[in-house]
């Protein structure tokens, strides 16, 4: 990647302070905002290092991330250039991810576990009802903020979706991905996102991966048998849910709507999930608007200037 940026670094009103992450045409630096001293993620884009698809995609993730507004999608704070050719930031909450907190303290208790995945189940039903599908649900892209509540990340692959219409790319994490993908099948979207959850819920109760192998073949032929082991600490009912969302035949999985109902996670239902998502964001509109109120004061907008 030619992208380098070097000494001490402002931007705006964030001080840049070290590298978090790296890929091919993006770096990932944590900075600190002067005033509250806010901890976000700022992705940088290298443009010029993109083709007309990539940067295509990259737009959509923006256009999606400023759509979307949900508790537990982390939050894209600001879009903007730098002082230098091609160059795209994307601000984001600063968190550790699920995967981290399962490497350091192992699997969760079914209880514990059934909290953390409707958070992740309410995230990815309203990237649905928004017709929006994730196509990279995997712990690595959940994040825990300091109240140890889900933040679904990463829109990268996400797509737009029609019950009518088909989609054909091959993308997200191979250890989470849906049968059709692994074989190129087209699919509609919401039922590789279920697949996924399903792999999600086995990674939260059991702290491994339901499908794993040493080279990508091994995998795509253990992915395509559809078995898996069940330890023997988890429960039946558990046990029953994720075997519903990891069937091979799309067709036969369930749905999300589905999942909510079932009896694993009823439970653990929270009170403000006990209503459709439309119903939820009508009546956070008079909260969402002190938020944003609150980010512009953060950024140093003045509201009584826009």
């Amino acid at each position: 990647m030619a992208l380098k940026l070097k000494g001490p670094i402002r931007v705006g009103f964030y001080d840049i302070e070290r590298t978090i992450g790296k890929g091919n045409f993006a770096v990932v630096k944590l900075a600190r905002h002067r005033i509250t001293k806010t901890e976000v993620a700022i992705k940088i884009i290298d443009k010029t290092q993109l083709d007309p698809a990539n940067l295509d995609k990259v737009y959509r993730e923006v256009h999606i991330m400023k759509m979307l507004s949900h508790p537990h999608i982390v939050k894209l704070y600001q879009v903007s250039g730098l002082p230098a050719p091609g160059l795209v930031l994307l601000y984001f909450s600063e968190q550790p991810c699920l995967s981290d907190f399962i490497s350091r303290h192992g699997r969760m208790p079914e209880a514990m576990a059934r909290r953390k995945f409707w958070q992740v189940l309410s995230a990815v039903e309203y990237c649905h009802s928004n017709r929006v599908v994730h196509r990279d649900l995997k712990a690595e892209n959940l994040l825990l903020d300091c109240n140890m509540n889900i933040k679904l990340a990463d829109f990268g692959f996400s797509n737009f979706f029609s019950p009518d219409d088909y989609l054909t790319t091959w993308c997200g994490s191979p250890p989470y991905a849906a049968p059709e993908v692994f074989e190129g099948k087209c699919y509609i979207g919401p039922e590789i996102d279920v697949w996924s959850l399903g792999v999600v819920l086995y990674v939260l109760v059991c702290g491994a991966l339901p499908f794993d192998g040493c080279n990508l073949q091994v995998l795509r032929s253990r992915v395509l048998s559809g078995r898996f082991r069940i330890p023997f600490f988890m429960s039946t009912d558990c046990e029953h849910l994720i075997r519903k969302m990891l069937v091979l035949e799309p067709s036969k999985r369930l749905t999300v709507e589905q999942v909510k109902r079932h009896r694993w996670l009823q439970p653990g239902l929270p009170r403000s999930l006990a209503t459709p998502p439309q119903d939820r964001q009508a009546a956070r509109k008079g909260d969402l608007n002190d938020q944003v109120l609150r980010l512009m004061h953060s950024l140093g907008i003045d509201p009584a200037r826009t």
